[in-house]
């Protein structure tokens, strides 16, 4: 009997359809940018969603190798801006995917917030999707204290759900 997997491809088509709704979202309402927040040590949302998609950008460089983006240079002044970014790094996570990486050999690479860590790719990969997940959660609690809402569910069950 074998045992129920997410694959990869699975769970980045979940954060990039969920990113493709907080895109939709704001460009519907582009005043969400500037509201307060105060996850992650940032002070707007327009600096959480800088946060989301400049750690998908660097750990997709990292998997691949690649000098690392420095995190200020990540644009966020604009919707246009921060998802030119998640989408850059989605291009590069497929990438990853095809390529022949080894998933599970530990790669040495420095953090912000934790210094110098080793993990491995696999590890580093689902890191980087449940991080945007969990930030994008938050968001949506943010954003209804401030009388927005979303109009979609954010769980994984309607990725493959249906009546």
């Amino acid at each position: 009997m074998s045992e129920p997997a997410l694959t990869a491809h699975e769970a980045l088509a979940w954060i990039d359809t969920t990113a493709s709704k907080w895109r939709g979202l704001l460009t519907a309402h582009p005043e969400i940018l500037l509201l307060p927040c105060d996850i992650n040590r940032t002070s707007t949302v327009a600096e959480l969603l800088q946060h989301i998609v400049a750690v998908e950008l660097r750990y997709a460089e990292r998997l691949l190798g690649m000098p690392e983006t420095d995190y200020t240079s990540v644009p966020f002044d604009s919707v246009d801006a921060i998802y030119a970014t998640h989408d850059r790094a989605m291009q590069l996570y497929r990438q990853a995917l095809d390529s022949g990486l080894n998933w599970d050999q530990k790669i040495e690479f420095a953090t912000r917030s934790m210094g110098q860590l080793k993990a491995s790719p696999k590890t580093i990969l689902f890191h980087a999707i449940f991080h945007g997940i969990r930030h994008y959660a938050q968001l949506g609690t943010l954003i209804r204290q401030h009388g927005h809402k979303t109009d979609w569910p954010g769980d994984y069950l309607f990725m493959g759900a249906s009546r």
